[in-house]
């Protein structure tokens, strides 16, 4: 798989992932085929940076239906999420967002089963909008998994949704720089703070969605800066939008830098439980399919191994075969590999794998079947 920015396409490219309207009607479906210039032109005028295509002799990815689903939630609300921000800078009034957030709610808020958070790439352009979207969904999920009273959960995602909406106002290059000055994280952050006088205005009955967005910067802040943690009593919402806000963050895939592995940011917030509440952080590993069968990862051994088995318990020590010697380590069972662990994961582009269930089932393992659309 290859990724193409829309002026390398070229005739006779087969596409990797589908392709959807704002609305959410499917354009092109995956392994379509980009027949001529016109169909060129016409995804260009949708306003992406590029797509991933499908190499001469590669099949499409596995996907299943709730992957579909979620690119094309994505893409709809991403464009919701943009319209409501730019009335909301223009006329200081919102509309639209309750009802953006009760969708999200309703989509990802009362789920009874882990998803696969799948990252889209982001531009210089559109990462802020992707960035809340994505936020959003992810306390929507985690305030689920913590059982929290509806009106925190609504709180929680309000706040995810439009807690970076100052930023539109710095230039395009820092909107989402990742590796920043202590001058341009300055910066960032007055900008941050003028952007609270919009959320006031705006949600002037819902003052906890200011207070939520305000804790939340400060405390990651700090973090970022290396500054002992305030002593302030965090609400629910800041606890979630920092943990939510920092996973997504890191985790972004992005045009100028490959992403960190969720393995290492879940590591870094699991040392770090004076910034990252605990509760909150095991309640997004409890909500993710994160080291699914399929997945490759690194060893600290040095050694690549395959995920064939999750473990609910601990979920970074699941049950993995060895490409070395296709041995099957059971990482549960520390009294025979308690020193050894999973430091990474493999990445890829895209990280959807095929697997041979039937063949692991004939070697005796239990594994996922995903329903593969």
């Amino acid at each position: 798989m290859l990724f193409k920015k829309c002026d390398e396409l070229k005739p006779g490219m087969r596409l990797a992932k589908p392709i959807y309207s704002k609305k959410g009607v499917l354009l092109y479906d995956r392994a379509s085929t980009l027949k001529d210039m016109q169909a060129i032109e016409n995804i260009k005028s949708f306003g992406l940076i590029g797509l991933f295509i499908l190499e001469p002799a590669e099949p499409a990815p596995p996907m299943t239906q709730d992957d579909l689903d979620f690119e094309k939630f994505q893409t709809v609300m991403y464009n919701e999420i943009m319209d409501e921000m730019a009335r909301i800078k223009q006329k200081g009034k919102q509309d639209r967002f309750p009802i953006i957030v009760s969708q999200i709610i309703k989509n990802y808020g009362n789920l009874r089963k882990k998803i696969t958070f799948q990252q889209t790439l982001r531009s210089e352009e559109d990462y802020i909008y992707k960035h809340c979207l994505n936020v959003a969904i992810l306390s929507a999920i985690i305030t689920h998994t913590m059982n929290v009273p509806l009106s925190e959960q609504n709180e929680a995602v309000m706040a995810s949704v439009i807690h970076d909406i100052g930023k539109l106002t710095l230039p395009v290059e820092l909107q989402s720089k990742q590796d920043t000055s202590h001058d341009e994280r300055m910066l960032i952050d007055s900008h941050e703070t003028k952007g609270y006088t919009i959320i006031e205005d705006a949600f002037s009955f819902q003052p906890g969605i200011k207070r939520a967005c305000n804790q939340a910067r400060k405390t990651l802040l700090d973090f970022r800066e290396g500054n002992p943690p305030q002593t302030m009593k965090l609400s629910i919402p800041a606890k979630v939008l920092i943990v939510a806000g920092y996973f997504d963050k890191e985790t972004a895939v992005r045009e100028d830098s490959l992403p960190t592995s969720e393995v290492v940011v879940i590591r870094e917030m699991m040392n770090n439980s004076e910034i990252f509440d605990p509760r909150v952080v095991k309640a997004l590993v409890d909500s993710l399919n994160i080291l699914r069968p399929g997945i490759s990862v690194e060893l600290n051994s040095g050694e690549k191994a395959l995920v064939i088995r999750t473990n609910d318990m601990d979920f970074l020590r699941p049950t993995v075969l060895s490409f070395r010697d296709n041995s099957i380590i059971d990482l549960s069972d520390r009294r025979s590999y308690g020193n050894l662990e999973i430091i990474d994961i493999v990445k890829t582009l895209d990280n959807r794998y095929m697997m041979d269930t039937g063949r692991m089932k004939a070697l005796g393992l239990e594994v996922e079947e995903p329903d593969y659309v």
